[in-house]
Formats: C-alpha cells, structure tokens, sequence
C-alpha cells in the first residue's frame, strides 16, 4: 500500500493504533500461572472494543485471536488452555488487524517475570536491531541492503537470523508486496523501498536456528537447531528521512 492521501493515513494510524494498544495492553497483563488462551480472550476483547478484527483469524481462519508463541516456540503459536505460563518463559506476542478496511501488524517478545533462564539479552538484541534497521530505511533504500544490516548486527552480538521468516507489505491486506523483506542479504534482490509505501518491519533474532519449521498442528513454528528466538515488529510507513512508526504505542522499543 501507498499512502496517498490525509484519509488513507488516518485509517492507517487508526489500525495501528488499535493493534499497538493491545499489543502493549497484552503485554502488561501477561503473568506466571496465566493460559495463553485466557492471555489471548484479553486481547480479542480489546481489539474487539475498537472494532478491529483479528488478521490471522480474519485471513487465515488461525484458531486464536493473536499468535502466542513461548520459549522454543519460534512464531504463530496457538493459544490454548493447556499452555500455561511460567516465571522466566520467553514471549512473543504477534497482534495484527484489520479495520475499516486497513490492516497492520506489530509483534514483540519479551520475559515474564525474573529473568531466570537468561533470555533478555536476546530480546535487547531483537529490539536494538529493529531500531537501527528502522532508522536506515528511507525511499530508495535498497531492501536487501537493510536485510544485511539485521544479519550483520545479529552476528556482532553472537546470534543468527532466520531466513524463512520477514517483514512485508501491508495496509490493505495483511501480506502484501514488497513481501520477503528478509533478515538477510539476498545479492539477486534489486527491490528499493519506495516513498509513502506501508511495510511491516520485523526481526527474527536466532540463538541456534537459521530456519522455521512447522510443527504437526499446522501453525506452530520451531527452530530446525531449536534454541530460542526474539521477534519485535512495527508497521511503518517511508518516507525521505525517518520513517513515520504507525505502531509506535506499542512500546516494544522502550
């Protein structure tokens, strides 16, 4: 999506709004003895208060309202009585929506409670490396340009990317082009981010995997090296300087 008028930027700044707030709200409200199903009711339900809908449910039919993924659970995990969190689990929490007609996403990880499996370093790594990834990008940037920037950062701080997974387009669908916006350098990519374009930004931040792999139930994805990864993402849109952070509520950079 190009924005290319006041209004489509309004509804853009509205979604946003509404998946930023509940991706921060979620987060808040996350505690050791909690289900990841009752984690996600909670989130449905403000998301349900702006009168957004669901992403993942809306376009995929996936059984939750966000995507709950915890420890060796790498993305798109499902939320579920059986799941119950624990003091020090590492959490991602993936919320992306549609409203009006406009979609975005936004995604963070983070460790419930005490730090006692020592996984926060990882997740600075994931957050330190969205943000410089971020404030590279302007029009004309070349996309594979800002894929080797995350790798190359990952690799100073001893972690890998996953090379299955990136950010995309989005605004009036969930996935839209330029998709493949990778962790990586990919030498045959040409592609240039364009001015005014909406992308969603992510970071796949690897201990030992450089690839995802889908479990049995369809969803779930796990390292092939196992290990633990860091996600955080922003919906953003390009400009000629510093881009404008449409889910900048979320918080996940502070």
């Amino acid at each position: 999506m190009s924005i290319t008028n006041e209004s489509e930027l309004a509804g853009m700044q509205k979604i946003s709004e509404a998946v930023a707030y509940t991706l921060r709200e979620m987060t808040q409200y996350a505690r050791p003895g909690m289900t990841t199903k009752e984690l996600d009711e909670y989130g449905g339900k403000i998301l349900a208060d702006f009168g957004a809908k669901s992403a993942p449910y809306l376009t995929y039919g996936f059984p939750g309202w966000t995507c709950i993924s915890v420890d060796n659970e790498f993305c798109h995990g499902i939320p579920t009585d059986n799941r119950i969190l624990k003091e020090g689990d590492l959490i991602n929490i993936d919320v992306s929506a549609e409203l009006d007609g406009y979609w975005a996403d936004n995604g963070g990880s983070f460790v419930i409670g005490k730090d006692i499996n020592q996984h926060q370093k990882l997740v600075d790594a994931s957050k330190e490396i969205l943000e410089k990834a971020i404030s590279n990008i302007r029009g004309g940037v070349k996309i594979a340009d800002i894929g080797f920037l995350m790798e190359t950062e990952a690799k100073k701080r001893g972690y890998k990317v996953i090379k299955n997974l990136g950010g995309h387009g989005v605004g009036r669908s969930l996935h839209e082009e330029p998709d493949e916006l990778l962790n990586y350098k990919n030498r045959f990519d040409t592609r240039r981010f364009k001015k005014n374009s909406v992308v969603a930004i992510e970071t796949f931040i690897s201990t030992s995997s450089n690839l995802a792999v889908e479990l049995k139930d369809g969803w779930t994805m796990v390292g092939n090296k196992g290990g633990y990864m860091a996600q955080h993402e922003h919906t953003i849109v390009v400009t000629d300087g510093k881009p404008v952070i449409l889910t900048e509520m979320n918080g996940i950079l502070n």
